[in-house]
């Protein structure tokens, strides 16, 4: 195992990671932007190193400055988190040429996940089921529109290179077609540099499951179970669960088993994250692979007992995985829900503001992920997220009541902030959802109302 790591990342994923590795006897090194001074890793670190200044281009995203801190600490192997260099396969190659572990796939197989339409491929050839849609990047607007009439409307425009839900563009007939496309390809050059889009057919009414493998360099892959994330905004999420409710369990068998057969077909090693779209009639299709750590990670390890981030590092350092599929017993019910600064009555507008109070829950089976005290201030540089809320419980009805619960214990305030949390408390209490027959239509549905 590392003697030491540094964590190329910042909030709340920074502090989660420092803790496993403090727990694994793991040195701590953390990085920090000029905002990010007098944050909670910075404080828990055993060894922490200002990279630049607050926009992240300059400091979480300077490779320079983290492979420097890398050097001149001594760390063995860098974390990224998720975001920022988690998926970027210039960064991890960097890190091989200078002798630091990457904590994540080898750079060929993330150069090929981070290609949405090359994966698309890929996966079609494992023999996953997809929905209709270009198995490669169209380069023009006409190229494009022909394709998506083939497919029919409506259909979903998607950076190649994109990730986290962003610079997606429905498109719901053939008159709009092009100028969302052009927005897309410019949302995409702007976001990800560059500028390459695909399309495919788009549903409406579907539930979004996420399936969590791990795959140790030996070959060994096994399956942690199904994560539904339906409860979105801008394809963004803000409600996790597992297990997924009301689906069939020889449903969530076989996508379990085909995210193991992609992880292989991917090279995929280490944790990955394989998105798919379950419709109406009980059918499922691939949509992407996040070779990373996921935001929602916390509700698989609330029923599984698996520190995943400590599988991440003893994978990345060689070691064989111990953990096998019928180690795998899922116990009981958790979800998590995203509690962000951001305005639900202007559209989810986030709302930077200093803290002047910041009481998270407690009580039993209750997590929190956070790096939020009184004092700190939330800015515009960076992600909305305050802190992740995760429960656990033996049942569904008795897991949303203790979120209820500890949703409206929360006290956060600050001058101009607006929160989720009252927002998120509505969709717990709603019929839809508490009937599991919510899809991801059900936020532009709850906001039209």
């Amino acid at each position: 195992m590392f003697s030491s790591v540094l964590i190329a990342n910042r909030g709340e994923i920074a502090l989660r990671v420092a803790r496993t590795c403090r727990e694994l006897g793991i040195r701590v090194i953390a990085v920090y932007s000029t905002a990010d001074r007098d944050t909670a890793v910075v404080r828990f670190a055993d060894e922490a190193v200002h990279i630049g200044p607050p926009t992240h281009r300059r400091s979480y995203l300077n490779v320079p400055a983290i492979i420097e801190a890398a050097l001149c600490t001594g760390a063995e192997a860098i974390h990224p988190g998720y975001g920022f260099l988690s998926e970027d396969p210039d960064f991890a190659e960097i890190c091989a040429q200078n002798g630091i572990a990457f904590v994540g796939p080898p750079p060929e197989s993330m150069a090929l996940l981070g290609d949405k339409a090359r994966t698309r491929a890929l996966m079609t050839d494992a023999g996953l089921p997809l929905l209709p849609g270009s198995r490669k990047t169209l380069d023009s607007a006409d190229e494009a529109l022909r394709f998506a009439e083939s497919v029919g409307f409506p259909v979903i425009v998607k950076p190649a290179a994109g990730g986290g839900g962003r610079g997606m563009a429905i498109v719901r007939d053939a008159g709009s077609f092009s100028r969302a496309y052009l927005d897309c390809q410019a949302n995409a050059q702007a976001v990800f540099g560059d500028r390459r889009v695909y399309v495919e057919r788009f549903l409406d009414q579907a539930r979004h499951v996420e399936i969590q493998v791990l795959r140790d360099a030996f070959g060994h892959a096994v399956s942690l179970g199904e994560r539904d994330c339906s409860v979105q905004r801008r394809h963004q999420k803000l409600i996790e669960e597992t297990p997924a409710p009301d689906l069939p369990a020889d449903l969530l068998a076989r996508m379990g088993r085909a995210a193991v057969s992609g992880a292989a077909a991917a090279g995929l090693i280490g944790a990955g994250t394989f998105e798919f779209l379950v419709d109406e009639r009980g059918d499922f299709f691939f949509m992407e692979i996040n070779g990373r750590i996921q935001v929602e990670h916390p509700v698989t390890e609330m029923v599984t007992g698996v520190d995943i981030v400590a599988e991440q590092l003893n994978i990345a350092a060689g070691r064989r995985m111990a953990l096998r599929q019928q180690d795998v017993v899922p116990r009981g019910v958790s979800i998590e829900c995203r509690v962000v600064a951001e305005d639900p009555a202007r559209g989810f507008l986030p709302t930077p503001a200093t803290l002047t109070e910041f009481e998270p829950p407690g009580g039993p089976f209750v997590r929190v992920d956070t790096h939020g005290y009184p004092g700190w201030s939330l800015g515009p540089d960076y992600d909305s997220l305050l802190a992740k809320v995760v429960v656990w419980a033996p049942t569904r009805a008795a897991a949303i009541a203790r979120m209820d619960r500890a949703l409206g214990e929360f006290r956060v305030t600050g001058p101009g902030l607006c929160t989720t949390i009252e927002f998120l408390r509505g969709v717990l209490a709603d019929p839809l959802f508490v009937g599991a027959k919510h899809t991801t239509a059900l936020i532009d549905h709850l906001t039209r109302m």
